[in-house]
């Protein structure tokens, strides 16, 4: 029995090393592939600015002093900004305007959903922590996954501006930029609303939660 054992041990730990590499492998086919073709076909976008005009018209008080026509102008001139737009969209984010940047003329896209987007939970924090985890590795990581839609994630400083608007994450948590003197030590910092206010906490940066996703800011 025991050779037995052994031989079908053996079977299932190449059977998951398979499994990982085409993972990986898919991962980095599907990353450069979007890479080579960010734009949208004229039908999608003309789709998705009336659905983003909708949704800023009926969300006034997250961008009270901007005007949609100074916007829909940057947006046409910038497929690529609007290809990312679109990858914040189907992944659950419901992006909207939430300022403008007089330094640089830059109006500030943001997800908007209520809760952390469904389309980007169960992530590690960064490539690293998904290489460091030795055993139940995530489906990516949120850097890498951003990186890959063409965004960032928010700031600690974003993620509270952003909840001075409206409380947002109330029932889950989202992961924020981590300062480089935390990630070197392992970790990486998440925000949430709870009890009426907002919480800044650090977790180790490979773990990952079905409730934990990442919010996203695109400059446009």
């Amino acid at each position: 029995m025991v050779p037995y054992q052994n031989k079908w041990k053996s079977s299932c730990l190449w059977y998951i090393a398979a499994l990982n590499l085409f993972s990986i492998a898919n991962h980095f086919l599907n990353f450069f592939g979007m890479m080579q073709n960010r734009e949208l076909l004229p039908d999608s976008s003309n789709a998705l600015i009336a659905l983003l005009q909708k949704r800023f018209q009926s969300n006034m008080h997250r961008h009270s002093v901007l005007a949609w026509p100074d916007i829909v102008v940057k947006l046409q001139a910038n497929s690529e900004k609007l290809w990312s737009l679109n990858q914040m969209e189907q992944t659950g984010g419901e992006p909207d305007v939430v300022g403008f940047d007089t330094q640089t003329g830059e109006f500030l896209f943001c997800d908007c959903s209520k809760e952390t987007p469904k389309g980007r939970r169960s992530l590690c924090y960064d490539d690293q922590a998904l290489k460091d985890r030795k055993e139940n590795k995530p489906a990516g990581s949120a850097k890498a996954m951003a990186a890959s839609m063409g965004v960032e994630l928010l700031t600690e400083h974003q993620y509270r501006e952003l909840q001075q608007l409206e409380p947002f994450d109330a029932k889950t948590s989202s992961w924020i930029e981590t300062p480089s003197e935390v990630r070197k030590l392992g970790g990486a910092l998440f925000g949430d609303y709870r009890y009426g206010r907002v919480f800044i906490y650090h977790n180790g940066a490979a773990s990952y939660y079905a409730v934990r996703g990442f919010r996203a800011m695109l400059r446009v």
